[in-house]
C-alpha cells in the first residue's frame, strides 16, 4: 500500500469517526454538566437543612434530587470520597469544603435572581427556575463581576441573605406571620418561592417585599391582612410562606406614607424611605438621583401616556416609570 493509498484511507476515517467522536464528546460534556449538577443541588439541600438545624439523609436527598436510593447511595460515596460530607449514621454532614461549594452555588443563584429582577425586568415568578439553570455554570470570578456590577446587594428579590465572596451567609431575623403574636405593624422581609403555587398566590394578591402591613384576623381558616388601603386575604398555608419582623419605633409614625407613583400631580412630598426590594445598583441610582429620605420632590411635567412621568428633585429634572417610582415612598408636604 503506497503513501497516497494510506492518505485516502486516514481522511475516509476521518470522515468516518470525527463526526461520532464530536458528539460522543457533546454527550460526555452533557453527562458532565449534569453529574455537577446534581452535586451542587445536593449540596445545597444538605446546606439548607443544616440551617434549618436539621440534617439531610439519604431519604430526603433521593427525594429532593428525585434519584433511585442506588444513585443517591453512589452520589454519596462520591462526595464523601471528594472530601465533600461525612456519614453520621443516618446522618449527612458538610465538610467544611462541601460548605463552601454550597456558598458558591447559593450565592450564585441569588445575584443571578437579582439580576433577573433589577436588569432583565423579568417577572418575579419567573426568576427561580431561570436561576437554578444558571448557578452551576458562573466561576467565583464572574460571580465577583456580577456582585460588583449589581452593587454589592445584600438580599435577593425574595428577601433571602445572599452570601458573601468568603462565603459567609449574613444572620437574618424573622419569623412567619402565622407565628406573630403581637399587634403592630409588621414589615415582609422574606416571601418564600417554594412551593411555586403559594408564592404565585401570594403575588397575585398584591403582597411584596418591603411592605408594611398589619394583622387584622387569623384564624384556622383564614390569615387577614391589611396595608391601611386593602386588605389581603390568604389561606394559613399560603400566608405561611410570608416572613416579617416588627417594625421599628422610627419608622411606625412613616406608615401612613403613600408610594412615589400615588402622589397627586404638583403636590410636593418628602420622601420616607425606599423600599427593601431596592437592592445594590438599582438603590445606587436612585441615591445618585438625589431621592434619599428628608428630599423634597414633586411631580413636575406629565406624560400624555402617564409613564414615565418626570419629578423634581434637589434642583434636577428626572423621569421614573411607574413601577420605579412605586418603590419610592413618600409623605405629602403641606404648606
Amino acid at each position: 500500500m503506497n503513501l497516497w493509498t494510506l492518505f485516502i484511507l486516514a481522511l475516509l476515517l476521518l470522515a468516518v469517526f470525527f463526526p461520532r467522536l464530536g458528539l460522543i464528546a457533546t454527550y460526555r460534556n452533557w453527562q458532565n454538566a449534569r453529574q455537577r449538577e446534581q452535586l451542587e443541588d445536593a449540596l445545597k439541600h444538605l446546606l439548607d437543612r443544616e440551617q434549618q438545624g436539621r440534617h439531610a439523609s439519604p431519604e430526603s436527598l433521593a427525594g429532593i434530587l428525585n434519584l433511585p436510593r442506588a444513585k443517591v447511595t453512589r452520589l454519596i460515596s462520591d462526595m464523601e470520597t471528594q472530601g465533600l460530607l461525612e456519614t453520621r449514621g443516618t446522618q449527612l454532614h458538610l465538610t467544611a469544603e462541601g460548605e463552601r461549594w454550597a456558598m458558591h452555588v447559593v450565592r450564585a443563584h441569588r445575584l443571578w435572581e437579582r439580576y433577573l429582577v433589577d436588569e432583565a425586568r423579568m417577572p418575579l415568578e419567573k426568576i427561580h427556575q431561570a436561576a437554578q439553570k444558571r448557578e452551576h455554570t458562573l466561576t467565583a470570578s464572574q460571580l465577583d463581576e456580577l456582585d460588583a456590577a449589581l452593587g454589592h446587594p445584600t438580599r435577593d428579590p425574595h428577601g433571602d441573605p445572599i452570601p458573601t465572596r468568603e462565603g459567609k451567609m449574613p444572620s437574618v431575623e424573622r419569623m412567619p406571620i402565622t407565628a406573630w403574636q403581637a399587634e403592630g405593624p409588621l414589615r415582609i422581609v422574606h416571601i418564600e418561592d417554594e412551593p411555586s403555587i403559594a408564592y404565585e398566590q401570594i403575588l397575585a394578591a398584591g403582597l411584596r417585599l418591603g411592605q408594611v402591613v398589619r394583622m387584622i384576623e387569623k384564624t384556622p381558616q383564614r390569615v387577614v391582612l391589611s396595608d391601611g388601603e386593602a386588605e389581603y386575604r390568604l389561606a394559613p398555608a399560603v400566608a405561611a410562606n410570608i416572613e416579617v419582623e416588627p417594625l421599628p419605633e422610627s419608622e411606625i409614625a412613616k406608615t401612613n406614607a403613600i408610594s412615589l407613583a400615588d402622589l397627586p400631580d404638583a403636590q410636593p412630598a418628602e420622601i420616607v424611605h425606599l423600599d427593601d426590594a431596592v437592592q445594590g445598583f438599582t438603590r445606587r441610582r436612585f441615591l445618585d438621583l438625589g431621592l434619599t429620605p428628608g428630599a423634597i420632590i414633586y411631580p413636575e411635567l406629565g406624560n400624555f401616556f402617564g409613564d414615565p412621568r418626570a419629578y423634581r428633585v434637589r434642583g434636577t429634572l428626572i423621569a421614573l416609570r411607574k413601577d420605579q417610582a412605586s418603590q419610592i415612598w413618600v409623605k405629602e408636604v403641606h404648606r
